[in-house]
């Protein structure tokens, strides 16, 4: 009965509430004479009440009223603005606006025209002898402006009518009344009703635009004025009724006699065919409710003084308005109350069976549910009926699962508002302010939307793609932090970097956030990372990647100890702006620190617990471009760098598993057994979870630990992840067998496809460079379930376009010769010309040892600061892994040490080979900058590194360890990143 792709068609079709109401009424001409203008105005500007009542109502887009007098005046209006309705007030005197209005719709016959007559006999018993086919409707004027809005909003709702219903199933009250008078009383009264109302509903939607778009979702009200009328209506629209109001006196058809019983006919029509729509029966004749009893209708009686509050509180209570009351069905008492789709869903397995059954068999869930625009969840409850299914409780879980999913997906790729009472384990992404979210929060939201647009993400069998639920801090929240505490002062000092933390610890984060976090550790129950979001960062063209500080905290039960954490690592983050390492940075990208805003990402760490750790089963950095190809993989198909537990440790430059989505079963690393054992991941972070951050430190990574992988193989975490070392066969078999070293190869998922993250990845890098249309690199980790049955969730982290210099080359770089370079590299990073640096500075080879380089990057620090001061750039040379944070493994500098290098070239020496490292923020940082990145082992003839001409040459400066040259002339940087060529040619004078 209801498969799992019927939910999941529900899951796509959200409401497009932009597309509703589409036709409006912007301009109205008004033909009467200025005294009955005037009249009509109660000596107020009509625009002015107009705009008041359409404000209170939170209706946009009030529309412009122009009097005119004369049909002189009409005409001449007619012929210089476009008019969307023309409303006519006939007056006693000689200018007869009937005869202008059949003058006006000769002409313009689609602009609809609208009689406003004062109410009085005469008035009444000429309009009876008028030929009225040019009038949409008369109205009669009884001196309240409500009218007005009801005359546009019943035109509006005729104009749009057919499109909604069609595109989303938009509900319709339908109204029969003939009686001028009456149906100019009751449509006001009507229309304030249904709009009070849905602003009420508008409440589903998470914030302030989705809830201006939801009203365009409210039911439409219809008058007909004749039995044909009414009874056409009924039947084209009968799946979109809510219910029907109908007089009971009115003509058959228009310009026919009165019937004194056509509402009656109507009423059996309707449930010959309907037993449950409701009904309202309205006569001034008391005799009439017996008829009433009959059609199981409700009974108005016209003449009674509280006629518009009985009106009001049967549609309210029938229609599907207001609250959704259970009731007992044998009392009518009521039994519980839901008012909103939250509470409905809580409530619904404690329901009585029969009162449950009472409501489903009369469709009124999927009523209440169309009167508040939740159209998919509506339409696709209401086929399943009681004589469909016949069994309560599947109609309870029918009822709850489409609600799950009808939630998860409204939260799905939007930015709500953060409300307490509503954020739970269905929300997805939330904000606290109205400031900007900073570049990471742009990205994590737009990366949520696009999951949501592209349905093949929904598709895996044992994988879905999400984003971590995440809420954050605006960056309003940000500057009241920093001005009610006073911090600019030191923040923009020259103290140390632990001064100013400690400053910032001190101070104090607004109050109101504290139940805001509560709410929030509710929900999440896992430990929470927080991350940097700030206005500059992953703006397009200046990555600050790994800048500013990223904090994590383990889940505590103890909410107040939690809460501490959450505030001191918070203040971290905002510290980090002002640390030494970003003004440095500021200095080098030419920002200005006071224009840093900074807002915050809170989002739960993914990962799974193994007693006091807590990590991921992977994390990664995947790019849209691979400047790296090996074999046959080519540039555009992008590379992913893998490791184990939590992402730092690729940040880091620590050793990952490298591989091409589209050839997963090409893995370099674990082709050959020496480098398998080699070059593969043997340690991996956690978060620490008895780690509570007594002492925050401006190291954020405090409360993480480095382990080795034998604590995960006993943490029992390394299945499908890893393979195991036979030492006695001299193989590596795919999976865990006892005895053995474990090696990371995640040949389980990349080999055989327990887990489909080749093709999720695939995926995510496809559809983010369509959407970004450029190429991107994007962080993720993803948690397999605990129990062997192969499930996991895959997690984007955070997306950001690669920066890439658009300058082409039209030469093949392979042709310059060696004699006219000093540096070739056929495997370099980067693409474009530079032709403005003039100095290289290199690390002496001669008696060089691993064990300085600590060393070597304090003295290149102090070079480089010497770049940034004259404004200059540099080409640095140097042996082995550039910024590793093992330092035997190379120089462990950090990017603000040498940002002032624009070629970056990594020397192999005999002993001390390099492979060219990817995917750090290091990197990032290189791209872009559009700095080029060269590895050369010129001593088994990879690549020119000419070490004697630099040495033949006067030095500006000689260190211990490095040396530095300038050249009178530039010398010519050339780099192709498709082919992987680059050179850097001798200065002109020198060239051979």
């Amino acid at each position: 009965m209801l498969s799992k792709y019927k939910l999941n068609q529900l899951y796509f079709k959200d409401t497009q509430f932009a597309n509703l109401m589409t036709r409006r009424i912007f301009n109205i001409l008004l033909i009467a004479n200025p005294y009955d203008a005037f009249m009509l105005e109660d000596d107020g500007r009509i625009d002015e009440k107009i705009f008041n009542e359409y404000t209170s109502l939170s209706l946009r887009y009030p529309p412009r009223f122009s009097q005119v007098s004369t049909e002189e005046e009409a005409f001449a209006q007619l012929e210089s603005m476009p008019f969307d309705l023309v409303l006519c007030m006939p007056s006693t005197g000689d200018n007869d606006s009937f005869d202008i209005g059949r003058q006006i719709k000769e002409k313009y016959e689609h602009i609809p025209i609208v009689i406003l007559t004062p109410f009085s006999h005469g008035i009444t018993k000429r309009i009876s002898n008028e030929d009225l086919s040019a009038f949409e409707y008369v109205f009669c004027w009884l001196g309240n402006t409500d009218l007005l809005v009801s005359i546009i909003k019943l035109i509006e709702d005729k104009m749009n009518l057919e499109h909604d219903v069609q595109e989303v199933g938009v509900q319709l009250i339908l109204l029969v009344e003939d009686g001028v008078r009456f149906y100019s009383s009751i449509l006001p009264n009507l229309y304030k009703f249904v709009l009070k109302q849905s602003q009420e509903f508008s409440t589903e939607a998470l914030n302030a635009h989705q809830r201006t778009l939801r009203m365009r979702g409210r039911p439409k009200i219809v008058l007909a004025r004749t039995y044909q009328e009414a009874s056409e209506i009924y039947h084209k629209y009968q799946n979109n009724i809510l219910g029907v109001i109908t007089d009971v006196r009115f003509p058959k058809v228009e310009r026919g006699e009165k019937d004194g019983l056509a509402g009656i006919k109507l009423c059996a029509e309707i449930r010959k065919d309907n037993p449950f729509i409701p009904l309202i029966i309205q006569s001034s004749e008391s005799e009439n409710s017996l008829y009433a009893a009959k059609y199981g209708a409700s009974f108005i009686d016209k003449n009674s003084k509280k006629m518009d509050v009985d009106l009001r509180r049967i549609v309210s209570d029938n229609f599907g308005f207001g609250d959704f009351i259970f009731r007992n069905p044998e009392t009518g008492e009521e039994i519980a109350r839901v008012r909103n789709l939250k509470e409905l869903q809580n409530i619904l397995f404690a329901v009585p069976a029969e009162s449950f059954l009472y409501h489903i068999s009369r469709n009124h869930v999927s009523r209440w549910l169309y009167s508040r625009a939740m159209f998919p969840i509506a339409e696709f409850l209401r086929p399943i009926t009681w004589n469909s299914l016949q069994d309560v409780d599947a109609h309870r879980k029918i009822i709850f699962e489409a609600i799950v999913k009808y939630r998860k997906m409204k939260n799905q790729g939007v930015v709500a508002v953060f409300k307490r009472d509503r954020f739970d384990r269905y929300s997805n992404f939330a904000r606290i302010g109205d400031g900007s979210l900073g570049g990471k929060g742009r990205g994590l939201a737009f990366i949520d939307n696009m999951v949501k647009q592209y349905p093949e993400f929904d598709e895996f069998e044992n994988a879905s793609v999400a984003i971590p639920k995440t809420v954050v801090l605006c960056t309003d929240v940000f500057d009241e932090f920093m001005e009610s505490n006073n911090l600019y002062q030191i923040g923009l000092s020259e103290v140390d970097d632990d001064t100013i933390l400690r400053y910032f610890l001190k101070a104090k984060l607004p109050d109101r956030l504290v139940e805001d976090f509560f709410t929030f550790f509710d929900v999440v129950k896992s430990p929470i990372a927080i991350r940097s979001s700030s206005l500059l960062e992953d703006s397009h063209y200046q990555p600050f990647a790994g800048i500013y500080s990223t904090y994590m905290i383990p889940y505590l039960d103890d909410k107040y100890e939690m809460l501490r954490m959450l505030s001191d690592a918070i203040k971290g983050v905002y510290a980090s702006v002002y640390f030494r390492d970003s003004k440095a940075y500021m200095q080098a990208t030419s920002n200005v620190i006071d224009q840093e805003k900074m807002a915050v990402i809170l989002q739960e760490v993914v990962g799974n617990q193994y007693g006091d750790h807590y990590y991921p089963s992977m994390s990664g950095v995947a790019r849209s471009l691979n400047y790296y190809p090996i074999g046959d993989e080519k540039a555009e198909e992008g590379t992913v760098n893998l490791a184990l537990g939590l992402g730092k440790y690729i940040v880091d430059g620590g050793m990952t598993l490298r591989f091409s989505p589209y050839h997963p079963h090409q893995v370099l690393q674990t082709s050959e057994l020496d480098i398998a054992l080699k070059e593969t991941q043997t340690r991996f972070y956690a978060l620490d979870l008895k780690n509570v951050g007594e002492e925050f430190s401006i190291d954020d990574g405090f409360n993480l630990l480095k382990l080795h992988v034998k604590e995960a193989e006993n943490d029992g975490s390394l299945h499908y992840i890893a393979s195991t070392y036979d030492p006695h066969d001299q193989v590596i078999r795919d999976g865990l067998y006892p005895g053995g070293r474990k090696v990371i190869t995640f040949a389980n998922i990349l080999q055989h496809d327990v887990f489909p993250l080749a093709r999720i990845l695939q995926l995510v890098l496809k559809n983010s460079e369509q959407e970004m249309r450029r190429p991107v690199e994007i962080e993720f980790a993803a948690s397999l379930s605990r129990d062997k049955d192969r499930a996991g969730t895959f997690y984007l982290l955070q997306i950001r376009p690669i920066v890439d210099s658009k300058e082409m080359l039209d030469e093949d770089l392979a042709q310059v010769p060696d004699a006219s370079v000093v540096l070739r590299s056929d495997n370099s990073l980067g693409h474009g010309v530079m032709n403005d640096i003039c100095d290289i500075v290199y690390v002496k080879t001669d008696n060089y040892s691993a064990s300085n380089n600590q060393a070597i990057a304090w003295e290149i620090e102090k070079i480089n600061q010497q770049f940034l001061a004259d404004g200059k750039n540099y080409i640095l040379v140097g042996p082995g892994r550039w910024g590793s944070s093992d330092s035997w493994l190379g120089i462990p500098v950090k990017w603000p040490h040498i940002s002032a290098a624009r070629v970056i070239v990594e020397a192999g020496l005999t002993n001390y080979r390099v492979d060219p490292s990817q995917g750090t923020h290091f990197f990032q940082n290189l791209t872009s900058f559009g700095v080029g990145y060269f590895t050369i082992n010129a001593f088994i003839n990879d690549g020119v590194y000419n070490q004697e001409f630099l040495n033949a040459q006067p030095a500006v400066e000689e260190t211990k360890f490095l040396r530095h040259v300038r050249f009178e002339h530039p010398v010519v940087v050339k780099m192709d990143g498709k082919k992987k060529l680059g050179v850097v040619l001798l200065p002109k004078d020198d060239a051979r």
